[in-house]
């Protein structure tokens, strides 16, 4: 018997997997306290990531109320539904809820969930880190959010062109909430990218080599890494600009020395890759879905990891094509419209990867599948308009209309949205137990199908049409009408979609029943686990000996055994060869992550109105993050009994 409970539980086979008594502890060890306090102190992987996702549908829900709004206003000419300043606030909390608060979280959420289990580990790094940053997301978005709900929410759009954004222009306090927001949730983002990254290099199974990681694993990790390169940026860009407006600094304010065009480069050297670090997840969806339904391992496996790191790099390469109207110099601009060119480039091997798997394997027509193939349509358009906006000539002719609107709905929406209900419908069992109801998939899908296009193909027309964007209204007689009535139809269309998925989710926790380990005969790790996993994930650590290991044959004859029970052990394996080097205790649940973004949130908040909150808020943060890493006495008594009993 070792101190506080802590058993070296050997090998004890029951039926070729644990003793039921050894399966019983592993999930006492990894749940999250019972309570309303263990809620405010869970640290578990799962937990944390489902929160993400909710909040982050919450926030994709609120925003396309937003849209609606937005489209309501503008279905005929000279319409006063709302003032201009209230349209001015709708369009910004929709767009910077879409790019902030559900487009990248997301796709860090999903990955907080499916990671650890495509890899065989049983937590992620930093269990406390990661559940800090959630918290401090959720309370940037309730930030903004309250803000427009007492009347002060920001309306400069979601990137705040200065010198709109600047004192002169923009008083109140609107856009400082607008920059602390931006404060709070990159902040999140490069938490959760460190975690990921540190999860994915170091804690993977045994035998998963970097050339048997799972796609979407591969989608992961250039993404954080992007994150790491991107995010900083906006964050300096956020933090001059609330600077200049709080505490008179000029960074942004020619007549003291500053420049306007800088914010632009900084915002856009974020703006761009912005883009792929909501795109590339996708594509890692795309790979296990496609994979699943044709029955076989993606075509070019090297071919498409080498295309998703060109991809990151090129992305870095392309933010001042969303400058060509500003006076850059022509021979600058013809270097970025080459980039821009280029990164078409891999983008095209992994499609042409996916078609050679779709041709070669057995497709079955499922949900999933039928948004996948609806992505390359849409994309197929999105990236077509995207080259031609590459193009400096095109470009100075449709920026800042509503040819530009559609060109990023096609690439954001049918390139990020589309797969991501495709990964929902996919991995909805295994985060839940349940399955969703196909019929209802299928009229979810055709109805998104047919309102996008509907509400964004017009677009197109009405800014080759002069129709000029973030416009409130506009007159009778200009040619505009019917197609800006189309679009609303489509838009709310694609709500009546929506609408169904949160039916079908309702519907399949109140009369389905559970859903099997694997439902679907995938190849992922994550499908040789009962579904929902449980708190521990896995039994016993996988050894893997494939790219596709649960379509081996007795998967689960060979194991990692001798990580304590009633202690928070992991495996810590090398970077490349993922070869066994260590084990480490990892923390126990605790409620100071919670009490550390509260601290940091009052923090934040206090400084929009006096620059002293940051003396005087930096004081309870550090007390509280303090006691976060204070050595607890029980977890450095199991600490070293682990150590005498290797």
């Amino acid at each position: 018997m070792m101190p506080d409970g802590v058993h070296r539980h050997g090998d004890h086979l029951l039926d070729g997997g644990l003793d039921q008594a050894v399966v019983n502890a592993l999930a006492r060890t990894w749940s999250d306290p019972p309570s309303w306090t263990g809620a405010l102190s869970a640290i578990n992987h799962k937990t944390v990531s489902r929160r993400f996702m909710v909040t982050t549908f919450v926030f994709f829900l609120l925003a396309g109320l937003f849209a609606l709004a937005i489209r309501l206003q503008l279905a005929r000419p000279d319409n006063h539904l709302f003032d201009p300043d209230l349209y001015n606030q709708l369009f910004t909390m929709h767009g910077t809820a879409m790019m902030f608060l559900f487009a990248v979280p997301v796709m860090q959420a999903v990955a907080l969930y499916l990671v650890p289990l495509m890899i065989g580990t049983r937590s992620v790094a930093f269990p406390r880190m990661n559940a800090y940053a959630y918290w401090v997301f959720l309370f940037g978005g309730l930030l903004l959010f309250g803000a427009f709900a007492v009347g002060s929410g920001p309306n400069t759009g979601w990137f705040s062109y200065v010198p709109l954004s600047g004192p002169d222009y923009s008083p109140g306090k609107g856009v400082d909430i607008w920059a602390q927001m931006i404060t709070f949730t990159e902040l999140s983002s490069l938490l959760v990218a460190i975690v990921l990254i540190t999860t994915i290099l170091k804690m993977r199974a045994p035998g998963m080599t970097l050339s048997r990681m799972p796609l979407f694993v591969w989608a992961t990790l250039v993404t954080q890494f992007m994150v790491l390169f991107a995010m900083p940026a906006v964050m300096f860009g956020s933090t001059a600009l609330i600077l200049d407006r709080l505490v008179g600094t000029h960074f942004y304010n020619p007549a003291n020395g500053g420049d306007v065009l800088l914010w632009q480069h900084v915002f856009w050297f974020f703006g761009h890759p912005e883009v792929y670090l909501i795109f590339i997840p996708p594509l890692g969806f795309i790979s296990s879905i496609i994979a699943t339904f044709t029955g076989r391992p993606i075509f070019g496996y090297p071919a498409m990891v080498m295309a998703l790191i060109v991809t990151a790099f090129l992305a870095f390469g392309l933010w001042v094509h969303h400058m060509f109207a500003t006076n850059i110099p022509e021979l600058g601009k013809s270097f970025f419209t080459a980039a821009s060119l280029m990164i078409a480039i891999p983008s095209g091997i992994q499609i042409f990867c996916w078609l050679a798997t779709l041709c070669t394997g057995r497709i079955v027509l499922r949900t999933p599948m039928y948004f996948v193939l609806a992505f390359f349509f849409i994309l197929v358009l999105g990236g077509l308009t995207g080259v031609m906006l590459g193009s400096v000539s095109l470009d100075l002719q449709v920026h800042d209309t509503y040819f530009v609107v559609a060109h990023l709905h096609y690439v954001l929406l049918g390139g990020a949205v589309f797969p991501l209900f495709g990964a929902f419908f996919f991995w909805f069992p295994k985060f839940t137990g349940r399955m969703l109801n196909e019929r209802l998939g299928l009229w979810q899908f055709w109805l998104f199908f047919v309102g996008f296009n509907v509400a964004f193909f017009p677009m197109h027309w009405l800014g080759l049409h002069g129709m000029p964007r973030r416009v409130w209204t506009y007159p009778a007689g200009m040619g505009w009408e019917t197609m800006n009535f189309v679009a609303t139809i489509g838009a709310f269309t694609i709500g009546l979609s929506v609408l169904l998925f949160l039916i079908n989710v309702v519907l399949a926790y109140r009369h389905l029943p559970g859903a099997p380990s694997d439902p679907w005969n995938a190849d992922g790790l994550e499908w040789t686990i009962p579904s929902p996993p449980p708190p521990h994930n896995f039994d016993r650590l996988p050894v893997v000996r494939s790219r596709s290991p649960a379509w081996e044959e007795n998967t689960s004859a060979t194991a990692i055994g001798g990580l304590a029970a009633d202690a928070r052990e992991v495996l810590i394996t090398s970077a490349v060869e993922a070869k066994p080097d260590l084990r480490v205790l990892f923390p126990t649940s605790s409620i100071w992550p919670f009490i550390s973004a509260v601290a940091t949130t009052v923090l934040f908040i206090g400084s929009i109105y006096t620059p002293w909150a940051v003396v005087w808020g930096s004081i309870p943060v550090s007390i509280a993050v303090a006691v976060w890493f204070w050595p607890d006495k029980n977890d450095t008594q199991t600490a070293l009994s682990l150590e005498r009993h290797p």
